[in-house]
């Protein structure tokens, strides 16, 4: 990301708690890829208060929930807080009900029906960055394309623990 210079509020860098994945499928890998790539490219994350940035951001899901762990370049600990995972477990199990479809789809559906579950899939990613953005209002103020990409990563995460 290429920041505006009195703007300094946006993720640097982002490291995600592999500690307990096994493995993950090349479509789920290629997807946390992209995100990661995509939201260090450009985001907007402002921590309530007066928290200088630019931020490294450590996720990890504790006792079922996600942990935002804030730090400076330096790793050094700025704030920290979790969310509840309960209010994303339906809709981040439709979200994979429909992707793995659409996985699927693209093996032998038509164009049109491929192109009907991708919206689908679209809607419910849209619906998690939403209310992503609604649980962390508060805490911490995001654009809609950082809280899309963090959602990714989040159901990236959740494929360890949904099972």
């Amino acid at each position: 990301m290429v920041p505006m210079p009195d703007d300094a509020h946006y993720i640097a860098g982002i490291f995600l708690d592999e500690r307990s994945v096994i493995s993950r499928s090349p479509q789920v890998e290629h997807e946390r890829k992209v995100a990661i790539y995509d939201l260090l490219e450009a985001n907007h994350f402002k921590p309530k208060g007066d928290i200088e940035g630019p931020y490294n951001l450590h996720l990890s899901i504790e006792d079922n929930r996600l942990a935002f762990d804030v730090r400076d370049l330096h790793d050094q600990a700025l704030i920290r807080f979790t969310l509840a995972l309960s209010p994303f477990r339906s809709i981040i199990r439709e979200y994979f009900m429909v992707c793995d479809s659409y996985f699927k789809a693209i093996k032998s559906a038509s164009p049109s029906q491929i192109e009907a579950i991708d919206m689908g899939r679209r809607g419910l990613h849209n619906d998690g960055a939403e209310l992503l953005r609604e649980r962390l209002q508060g805490k911490v103020e995001l654009d809609p394309n950082t809280a899309r990409r963090l959602y990714t990563l989040i159901c990236v995460m959740h494929v360890r623990v949904r099972d």
